[in-house]
């Protein structure tokens, strides 16, 4: 009995003093720290919430991007970036501007989640090495089975490895996504003008299912597989050359404790994504161009207005670069680049500010709710 009283003193001075450590932390305004799923889904709900706000805000800029890509070259509609988004004021309004807006946002929303939460988890491992790239997963697999192969636990991943996971990490991305970008394409193109609707992302996926097969959703799927290969390896080499640089030189004194700041590092991720944009883009534009072939009734823009020469037909990815080029030149493969670039760094920055922000908010809400 002496010693059950005893463990129950023990007990009850170990409950005081760990109330008293919860209390003193309250005082003090120090949160103790709540469960991993709780942050986790925090993360997770403000990267969505960030991927969501940033692709509405450049959704103007995206929209006219596509239009460029496919519109009939025998009737010109839109012819650059200014031009361009006036034509669309003026003929759709306020609702043109977003036009397959929604569908995008379905599609990013759940990626900008896992990829901000990545970003969030990076620091954590020596591997990662893009805030833009979603292959923490793949790294660590592949870091684990590269170990295994070794017998080295203190081993790193060399750049190569490390650019294949974030390769494998893309394709699969991407891969899995693709039918949302393939309709997003069509209802971004399609105008009031267009002899038949697709009333929305459902009927848009279950109309081509039906009059063109389950493989019409992949149209233009290898370009897109292609263009990851060379935009991730140039994402990969233009932001480690320019972070090495900026560390060996530290211009502007924009190196502090021998590391990048954030705001720097985000440049940095966007001058590599812009390089490695630039260099993919043709099979970008080819890419749309086969995702409009075989739509029956198809938007206005692709048919040119019922016009004297018809939208070229594809049939394949070879086919299609040989016939832009023949018919329309070399600049062709590059229509849309213009308000391409210039989206990318405020969706960039309007991502990273909302993310903080909505996690700000959040944890505000939470320490209120706790």
């Amino acid at each position: 009995m002496a010693s059950e009283d005893v463990k129950t003193s023990e007990s009850a001075v170990s409950t005081i003093v760990n109330l008293a450590e919860e209390a003193k932390l309250a005082r003090e305004g120090v949160k103790a720290p709540g469960p991993a799923l709780l942050s986790i889904c925090k993360s997770l709900v403000a990267g969505g919430v960030a991927g969501g706000v940033s692709r509405t805000a450049v959704a103007p800029l995206e929209r006219l991007k596509i239009l460029l890509q496919v519109q009939n070259p025998h009737s010109i509609k839109y012819n650059g970036t200014i031009q361009g988004l006036k034509y669309i004021w003026r003929t759709e309004g306020l609702r043109g501007m977003f036009k397959g807006n929604g569908t995008n946002c379905a599609r990013i929303v759940p990626n900008s989640a896992v990829k901000f939460f990545s970003y969030e988890e990076a620091s954590k491992y020596v591997l990662a090495f893009h805030p833009d790239i979603l292959s923490i997963g793949f790294q660590q697999g592949i870091l684990w089975f590269y170990r295994q192969q070794t017998g080295n636990d203190d081993a790193q991943l060399t750049p190569l490895l490390r650019l294949g996971a974030g390769a494998c990490a893309g394709i699969i991305a991407m891969s899995a996504t693709y039918p949302m970008d393939m309709v997003r394409g069509r209802l971004t193109v399609q105008t009031d003008k267009s002899p038949r609707q697709y009333r929305g992302i459902a009927h848009a996926l279950s109309t081509v299912l039906k009059e063109e097969g389950p493989r019409a959703l992949y149209k233009g799927w290898l370009p897109s597989v292609i263009g990851v290969i060379p935009y991730v390896g140039l994402n990969f080499s233009v932001y480690e050359s320019l972070k090495d640089w900026l560390l060996k030189t530290n211009p502007f004194g924009l190196v502090e404790d021998n590391e990048l700041g954030v705001t720097t590092r985000l440049a940095c991720g966007a001058a590599a994504g812009t390089v490695g944009q630039t260099v993919a883009y043709p099979l970008d534009v080819i890419r749309r161009r086969m995702q409009m072939v075989g739509w029956k009734g198809a938007a206005s823009v692709v048919t040119g207005d019922g016009r004297s020469k018809a939208p070229h037909e594809y049939s394949g990815m070879v086919d299609a670069f040989r016939k832009t080029v023949r018919h329309e030149g070399f600049g062709a493969l590059y229509k849309g680049l213009v308000p391409n670039s210039v989206k990318v760094v405020p969706s960039i920055a309007i991502a990273f500010v909302t993310y903080e922000v909505v996690k700000d908010v959040l944890g505000v809400e939470m320490r209120i709710s706790d």
